[in-house]
């Protein structure tokens, strides 16, 4: 119940959550100018500790963020948050979560659908509404998903993937000095298709120069002028990659440059805003098409399969979940190989022909000169 400070003259906010352990504990929260602020703080968060679904989506988007808060990671959340403050709060943020009807998402839909959005961003912010639902229905009983009754926007088949060819990062890296840390930066990134925020994380240590391998552990990423390290982007992620005989001598080169450089000690000191900056200066100069430093990794990806490399090896390689991921992404990039199926069919069976002939033309050869 709320209440007024006799010695500010403010309200207060008073309610009670149940603990980890069901107990019951008082709660406060000083400071509101009115009343009515202090009501509604009251009523979000007897919601928020029922988990009732007769609560605004807006609200229920924070109990959202709070429960996945140890699953996900902290710039996936600011990318989800992002995306539903933009794209979903201000048509869906004051209506009750269990009064949202299937026939306004579809609304919803078509008007999202006029703003010039790629497909694969269209799908992206559906995504996020269908994962509100979802963890209202799995988690909270909500006695309806109205996602599950609409067909989803969008298309997670990215076929437009921006990638350069060998002959275009030819040109490209030919501009940067052989041996600096940049030149190794994007050597690297095109070699082995790993994530810029993997790149940015490699430490000494998890080079093996005698296998020639680099162990792909951890991801970095900068936030705020603070630098972070965390684990990779999936479990999947986690992984050995091979690199060229070639890769390896210009990172010794390279490493070998470095001053007592210590196991636990990361070799590039540069933020991915840095190195997009850079390949950005080089690529206009050159008249080259514009694309992100993670697009080097799609470039990769190309190449391997343009060299027919099966998609499960290219899948380990580059720490997809599974084949099925590499597939849906870059699957339109592997040649049509029903006319080399027929082919490789029709010269077996051609081959089979041919073999049948000669064994009767012996057998013929064989009878008449007295056999069997």
């Amino acid at each position: 119940m709320a209440y007024k400070e006799k010695d500010t003259k403010k309200w207060s906010a008073q309610w009670f959550e149940t603990t980890a352990k069901g107990e019951k504990k008082k709660r406060r929260k000083r400071g509101f100018e009115t009343k009515r602020e202090a009501l509604e703080y009251e009523r979000q968060k007897k919601l928020n500790s029922s988990r009732s679904m007769d609560m605004k989506l807006s609200e229920f988007m924070e109990v959202y963020f709070e429960d996945k808060q140890n699953e996900l990671k902290d710039r996936t959340m600011k990318n989800k948050r992002y995306m539903m403050e933009q794209h979903i709060i201000p048509y869906f943020g004051e209506q009750m979560l269990s009064e949202i009807t299937a026939s306004q998402i579809i609304q919803w839909q078509n008007e999202m659908q006029t703003k010039g959005f790629s497909e694969s961003y269209l799908r992206m912010i559906q995504n996020q509404l269908t994962s509100l639902f979802t963890h209202a229905s799995r988690i909270y009983d909500l006695h309806t998903n109205p996602c599950k009754k609409v067909k989803r926007m969008g298309n997670s088949d990215s076929r437009s993937l921006d990638f350069w060819t060998t002959e275009e990062y030819q040109r490209f890296i030919q501009t940067i000095e052989p041996g600096t840390r940049y030149y190794l930066i994007f050597e690297i990134l095109f070699w082995t298709g790993c994530r810029i925020g993997e790149l940015l994380a490699i430490c000494y240590g998890d080079i093996n120069f005698k296998e020639k391998t680099v162990s792909i552990t951890k991801t970095y990423y900068r936030r705020n002028k603070t630098d972070y390290i965390t684990a990779p982007k999936t479990e999947s992620s986690n992984r050995i990659v091979t690199m060229p005989d070639f890769l390896v001598e210009e990172l010794k080169a390279y490493t070998d440059k470095m001053y007592e450089l210590k196991a636990e000690e990361r070799i590039f000191m540069v933020t991915d805003r840095a190195v997009q900056k850079k390949m950005k200066q080089k690529a206009d100069k050159l008249n080259l098409k514009h694309i992100r430093v993670h697009d080097l990794r799609h470039s990769h990806i190309a190449f391997l399969i343009e060299k027919g490399t099966q998609s499960l090896i290219i899948s380990k390689r580059v720490g997809h979940d599974s084949v099925t991921t590499t597939m849906n992404i870059y699957g339109h990039l592997y040649p049509d190989k029903q006319r080399q199926l027929a082919d490789m069919l029709n010269a077996e069976a051609t081959g089979e022909m041919q073999n049948n002939v000669v064994d009767m033309g012996a057998e013929v050869r064989f009878r008449k000169a007295g056999g069997w």
